[in-house]
This record gives structure tokens, sequence and C-alpha cells, in this order.
């Protein structure tokens, strides 16, 4: 039991790891803060579909990143933390009720879309964008992320099989 948590814990950290440096890259191009925000690593959100186990590996990944990469701040921690968190739950819940894969992807896709409201409303508080524009350009933003990364996911699933890693004694 010892050695699966360890393992649980060792595989999150990677997954938080992963997270921020594929951050990182895209914010080389300052397209991972603001109201544009291409973050490949957005897609690692997927791995929630494949074991609900992956939430706290992905939520530590954007809060390191939140607080200390680029456009950091305190709200962006809470509002930008919390806005994964949140959705992350909502999906860990509902999707194992959901028959296919597509279906559970189609839903995170479609929750970290609309969720990107709290981002917004963080921007809006933080930077005084403008909320509506900022809503839309960074919910799609994230629908575009979370639309190109969802096959790949499910196709790099075939060959990593995310759940048996996280699952594996």
């Amino acid at each position: 039991m010892t050695n699966h948590r360890t393992k649980s814990w060792i595989i999150n950290a990677m997954v938080a790891a992963l997270y921020i440096v594929l951050s990182l890259l895209v914010g080389i191009l300052n397209l991972a803060s603001g109201a544009i925000q291409f973050r490949i690593s957005e897609g690692l959100n997927h791995l929630v579909v494949f074991n609900k186990k992956y939430i706290w590996g992905i939520t530590a990944g954007v809060l390191l990143f939140n607080a200390f990469g680029p456009g950091n701040s305190i709200p962006n921690v809470i509002f930008g933390t919390g806005q994964t968190l949140l959705a992350l739950l909502v999906v860990g819940y509902v999707s194992p009720r959901l028959p296919k894969m597509w279906q559970k992807m189609a839903l995170n896709t479609v929750l970290f879309t609309v969720s990107m409201c709290l981002v917004a409303l963080e921007l809006k508080l933080t930077l005084n964008l403008p909320f509506w524009w900022t809503y839309f350009t960074t919910a799609v933003s994230e629908l575009i992320i979370m639309t190109i990364t969802a096959p790949i996911m499910y196709y790099l699933d075939k060959v990593v099989h995310f759940n048996q890693r996280i699952e594996e004694k």
C-alpha cells in the first residue's frame, strides 16, 4: 500500500513537472499567461479522464507555474488553480459515468473551456481587461488546445496506458 501511494505521488510529481516545463516553453513566446493562453500543458488536463488520481499532479503543476512563472500573482494562483481544480474534480466525478472515451474528453474540453470565466474574472480584477473579450479569447484558446490534445492523449494512452501507470502495484 505504501509503495503504491509513493508511486502515485512520484507520478503526480512528474506530471506537475511536465506541466511546468510545457508551460515555460510556450511562455517563451508570451503565450502562457494573459488574455491569450496557448498553454500546450493544458492537454495534460485530459489525464483525469483516464484516472482521477492525476488531479493532484495537474493541479500542483498549475499552482507552481502560476506562483512562479511569468505573470505570477496571488490572484493568478487562486483563480487559475481554483479553475483547474474545480474542473478536474467535476470531470473526475462525472467521467466514470460516461461509457465512451470521446464523451469523457468532450466533457473535459467543454468544462475547461466554459470555466475559463474564472481566469477572465481574475484578469479583469488584476489587469482591468474587459471581461467578455478576455473570456472569449481565453475560452477559444483553451478550446483549441484541449481539442487538439484530446486525440493526442487518446492515442498516447494506447501506448502508455495512463490508468495502469498510476494504478500498478
